[in-house]
């Protein structure tokens, strides 16, 4: 249960965080593209390879701190970066078909369900 509550405190200070980055960029980009979502996908990513490396090296670092940190806060800022370790994790293996797979199938098909959901609200 600790680590439930460990994820859903970081995950409040992301999507915090991911809330103001997008107010920032609305005022300084305007709303005509969304520099907000762009900015916290490719900051978040960074900060997911940072964390996940600087973990990797260190011996000993509980998985509550991994738990609250990339789950909770990384992943409230942006589930982008999830998505971004799981790719580099199946290219690192030597799994490349399976990440291009994995690209392709989680942009589109989310892309594509976002639209159905949609158009059933729509149509009803």
């Amino acid at each position: 249960m600790s680590h439930l509550l460990l994820v859903a405190l970081g995950g409040a200070i992301g999507a915090s965080a991911r809330h103001l980055a997008n107010l920032v960029a609305l005022r300084i980009g305007g709303p005509n593209f969304p520099w907000g979502t762009l900015f916290v996908n490719i900051a978040g990513s960074f900060a997911m390879g940072l964390l996940i490396a600087g973990l990797a090296r260190r011996t000993g670092t509980s998985m509550e701190v991994r738990s609250f940190l990339a789950t909770g806060v990384l992943g409230g800022f942006t589930t982008f970066s999830a998505f971004s370790l799981d790719f580099a994790s199946l290219w690192e293996r030597g799994e490349q078909w399976t990440g291009v797979a994995y690209l392709a199938a989680s942009v589109s098909l989310s892309i594509l369900a976002l639209f159905a959901g949609l158009t059933m609200v729509r149509a009803a």
